[in-house]
């Protein structure tokens, strides 16, 4: 009887020190996710006051960018004869990133010839600053100019100026309405072969195929890393042209030993070198940026685009 009883004991005791155990390990992770799920509540609320300011929602993109897309499909240009997509070479963008308490901004404003100064008038009031003003790509109807723009402090402050400063503009704000799912039949070109002769794989965005290709170094703008995201991926672009070609623009985001490895690269293929400048003013590595141009057969574009990529210290490991 006295050995039941002990047994008794012993049990009761093992039961309510799993219980305690239990109940130690369960409280902290569930405080850590009211904590995580209020942090995200709370990162939310902030862009969600930046889309407002801005005019515009965007979304949340690899290295917690938050990137609003304002594509130019008010304007109706043409590049020797193809009707430029907004998703080809008219994208202005806006990206945040936060800093502390502080957030960096960057971004690319498709602008025409008349909207330069008032829009730059209106930026430099808001205290955002203008890292580069050119063009993109050549012969293109009407007249087109990129301005690359920097700015650091209050998200909410800066989108409020870049919003200003774009309402002199003609940029749309709505979204338009979005285009029906494009399959690789519906584009015309076999986008799994692009992918293939690349090395990478592309999305489709807006009628136009779409690759995104990172350095393999970290980008940094006055001591602060700038994600891929923020402008400094190597863009390509495929559009569509019929009968298995497409038009292709884009570019490739060099250090100064690339560039004419790459430029030797794109003419040997019969590519047009369109525009060779910066987009940042204290960036390190010091990056070029090369635009480009041709419309041809889609996968032997593709292979001077490979050809173009096999010269750069590009990240490993992407998707193929």
């Amino acid at each position: 009887m006295r050995r039941l009883r002990q047994f008794t004991v012993v049990a009761t005791v093992t039961f309510l020190m799993s219980v305690l155990v239990l109940v130690a390990c369960s409280a902290p992770q569930s405080q850590q996710g009211g904590n995580s799920n209020a942090a995200q509540s709370s990162g939310a609320t902030d862009w969600k006051a930046v889309g407002q300011a801005l005019g515009k929602e965007g979304s949340m993109q690899p290295g917690d960018v938050y990137k609003v897309s304002l594509p130019r499909s008010d304007l109706q240009v043409t590049v020797g004869g193809v009707a430029v997509k907004p998703a080809l070479a008219l994208g202005s963008w806006v990206a945040f990133k936060k800093m502390g308490d502080t957030a960096m901004v960057m971004g690319d404003l498709v602008l025409t010839e008349d909207e330069v100064t008032p829009v730059m008038t209106k930026l430099q009031e808001g205290g955002v600053m203008q890292t580069a003003l050119h063009n993109h790509v050549l012969h293109e109807s009407p007249r087109v100019m990129y301005m690359h723009i920097n700015a650091t402090g209050d998200a909410v402050k800066i989108a409020k100026a870049i919003h200003d400063a774009l309402s002199l503009s003609k940029t749309p704000f709505a979204a338009p309405a979005a285009p029906p799912a494009s399959s690789d039949q519906d584009l015309g070109i076999d986008t799994k072969q692009l992918d293939q002769i690349m090395g990478q794989t592309g999305k489709v965005n807006g009628g136009v195929y779409q690759f995104s290709v990172p350095r393999a170094e970290t980008v940094s703008d006055n001591g602060m890393e700038v994600p891929p995201a923020m402008g400094v991926a190597t863009a390509i672009n495929f559009q569509p042209t019929g009968g298995g070609k497409a038009a292709i623009t884009g570019d490739f985001v060099l250090i100064a030993s690339e560039v004419n490895p790459v430029i030797k690269a794109l003419r040997d293929n019969g590519i047009e070198v369109t525009a060779l400048h910066s987009h940042m003013l204290t960036e390190s590595p010091r990056l070029f940026f090369m635009h480009f141009w041709a419309n041809d057969d889609a996968q032997k574009l593709a292979r001077g685009m490979r050809s173009a990529l096999d010269q750069m210290n590009i990240a490993k490991g992407q998707p193929k």
